[in-house]
């Protein structure tokens, strides 16, 4: 086949395929390409035909986004009667991270070698992101493959979790052994909101951190009304030869009339400056509320 010919096959078959994206696809699609990177995005509304998918089951990496997966099978495992939320934890000095490393708890107890209630732990894993009380909770469920075997047993797809935030700071190709499709993660979202496997007081605890979130203000929350209430979960790597890895954020977005639109984001290998990875996915998610509330 001559090349002009190829070429030619080449173009009508991707205007065919962007053709057959929904509008709203097509907008995602144009604020994605200011990421210089890979976006890849899904996102699911109760009772409407809602698409946002944009690479729906590529496998980009998580980074902190396993910390909500992570909540919800130690509170699954409290429920079980493995634990107890306020029962104390020991926080170990090979549970230290190097200086420097975000963590809260270790800020306090810079020595370790002290008791933490669970349900501390569990704060300030999913709500503040703080990679020692998460590693101590991952060690107390059983490991990253305790954490996979549960999120598979509910029924989600596309989950795949190996190494803990040490393990992750060993090694920074680590990172990309730990995914999660935006499909997937949408299916875990919705499963959380329409049809928790925790028990409402669990569920509802659990939502309350995800809600308080101080972490990436300028990620879903940042372009969408004032008021407008977000439950979520961050992912976020450093820069490596000037590119970010991951700069993630996944979560459920209320909107005016109760109703929650279950939205992934993730930014892999970008090129592009923090500020603007965080100002793509902050416009992906005011599209898509935009779409849901019209």
């Amino acid at each position: 086949m001559r090349p002009t010919l190829l070429s030619a096959l080449l173009c009508a078959l991707l205007s065919s395929i962007v053709s057959a994206q929904t509008p709203l696809q097509n907008e995602i699609r144009k604020i994605a390409a200011d990421a210089h990177g890979t976006v890849s995005v899904s996102c699911s509304l109760p009772g409407s035909s809602l698409n946002c998918d944009l690479e729906p089951h590529s496998h980009p990496p998580m980074q902190s986004v396993f910390k909500l997966p992570l909540a919800v099978c130690a509170l699954h495992q409290i429920e079980q009667g493995k634990f107890s939320l306020d029962q104390p934890i020991r926080f170990l000095p090979s549970d230290l991270f190097p200086q420097g490393t975000f963590s809260p708890l270790q800020d306090k107890y810079p020595s370790a070698n002290v008791d933490v209630p669970l349900r501390e732990l569990l704060r300030l894993a999913a709500s503040l992101s703080d990679n020692a009380a998460a590693d101590i909770v991952l060690r107390l469920v059983g490991g990253p493959s305790a954490v996979h075997a549960y999120v598979k047993s509910i029924g989600v797809e596309g989950f795949h979790l190996e190494d803990g935030e040490h393990g992750l700071h060993r090694d920074p190709a680590a990172q990309y052994r730990n995914w999660f499709e935006p499909a997937g993660a949408v299916q875990f979202l919705r499963t959380l909101s329409d049809n928790s496997p925790l028990s409402p007081e669990h569920t509802e605890l659990l939502l309350t951190w995800m809600k308080d979130s101080p972490t990436g203000p300028n990620r879903l929350k940042g372009a969408l009304p004032s008021g407008t209430a977000v439950m979520h979960k961050t992912g976020t790597s450093g820069s490596q030869a000037g590119k970010t890895p991951a700069t993630n954020d996944v979560g459920l977005i209320v909107l005016p009339d109760g109703r929650r639109l279950a939205i992934a984001v993730f930014v892999t290998d970008s090129s592009a400056d923090p500020a603007t990875i965080e100002s793509v996915i902050a416009r992906i998610a005011a599209t898509a509320y935009a779409a849901a509330v019209h």
